[in-house]
């Protein structure tokens, strides 16, 4: 069972310019049975604002455009889940729990998220604030 459809972890900027779902989403299969794992857990839903992003997704360009790596998003990797206050605390706790090595923390102002990712290549563990 998935909690999550490939409409919420396709990448936005693709849908925007009307790109299919089917073309606009590419997931890492692990990390999807593990984000459902955490969904089951968690016993709430997690609304996803980013899942995959595309090479041509501004974010990633602005990434290139600096000389950094893409980062976990284009390789289906990581989620940005809207989620704040208590069920923010769950859902780290959770993570953590499910051995989560990298998590970001946006917890000030009204677009509130967690971070998961789980691309061993870059740095881990770690957290990291927004």
């Amino acid at each position: 069972m998935s909690y999550f459809s490939k409409e919420e972890l396709a990448c936005k900027h693709c849908l925007k310019l009307g790109k299919s779902v089917d073309g606009s989403y590419y997931f890492d299969e692990d990390f999807l049975e593990l984000l459902n794992s955490i969904r089951s857990d968690c016993g709430f839903a997690l609304p996803i604002s980013s899942g995959y992003r595309c090479t041509d997704h501004p974010i990633n360009v602005q990434k290139y455009d600096d000389g950094k790596p893409l980062g976990a998003h284009a390789f289906g990797l990581a989620v940005d889940v809207v989620v704040d206050r208590k069920k923010a605390h769950r859902l780290l706790q959770v993570a953590l729990e499910h051995g989560v090595p990298r998590i970001g923390v946006n917890q000030k102002g009204a677009d509130r998220f967690i971070h998961l990712d789980c691309d061993i290549s870059l740095p881990n563990p770690t957290i990291w604030s927004y």
